[in-house]
């Protein structure tokens, strides 16, 4: 071994190569027709007393999960919306609380009404962080796929006269 350190610098190249790891990066897009769902919208939840939190144009790939993360506080009533790509065949978006239990699992298919639309209601039961992981599946495009997401948070005005969502573990009775 006439050259030690040429051995010693191939296996520091290849050690770190050998643990880099892909990012996704966020990216936006653009796409009109989403523009135009999301400014109805928009207008819809601000006359019913909604504010916008957050809102975001996300590049997606077909069949990779995209994730979100948002500041909830408890007892606050929340509106979030999903809009995918109005070519993709499925629409999926579940949500989880900071222990990663699944607290929100919506699904919508091409030929549903509002098919590419995904909205839900949500109050947290604790101030913390939560995860919404969009995905949609497109058979055509595998990539550069437009995705919108907002979140929307009711106002202390807006909440008078409304009955907030029954928790998950109410028991309804039939008689």
């Amino acid at each position: 071994m006439k050259k030690p350190y040429l051995l010693l610098t191939a296996l520091a190249f290849l050690s770190v190569s050998a643990f880099s790891q892909d990012v996704i990066r966020l990216q936006s897009c653009s796409n009109d027709m989403i523009s135009r769902q999301a400014d109805s919208l928009k207008t819809l939840y601000g006359k019913d007393g909604y504010v916008l939190l957050k809102e975001a144009s996300i590049n997606m790939e077909s069949e990779f999960e995209m994730p979100v993360i948002v500041p909830l506080t408890q007892g606050s009533w929340y509106q979030f919306v999903f809009i995918g790509d109005y070519s993709s065949r499925l629409y999926e978006v579940r949500m989880y609380d900071w222990q990663e239990r699944q607290v929100i699992f919506r699904q919508k298919k091409w030929g549903d009404i509002d098919g590419n639309v995904i909205v839900y209601s949500y109050v947290p039961q604790f101030s913390e962080f939560h995860m919404m992981k969009t995905v949609q599946i497109n058979k055509q495009k595998k990539k550069n796929l437009c995705g919108y997401v907002m979140l929307f948070k009711r106002t202390a005005a807006a909440e008078t006269g409304h009955v907030s969502p029954a928790p998950t573990n109410a028991v309804v009775s039939a008689y």
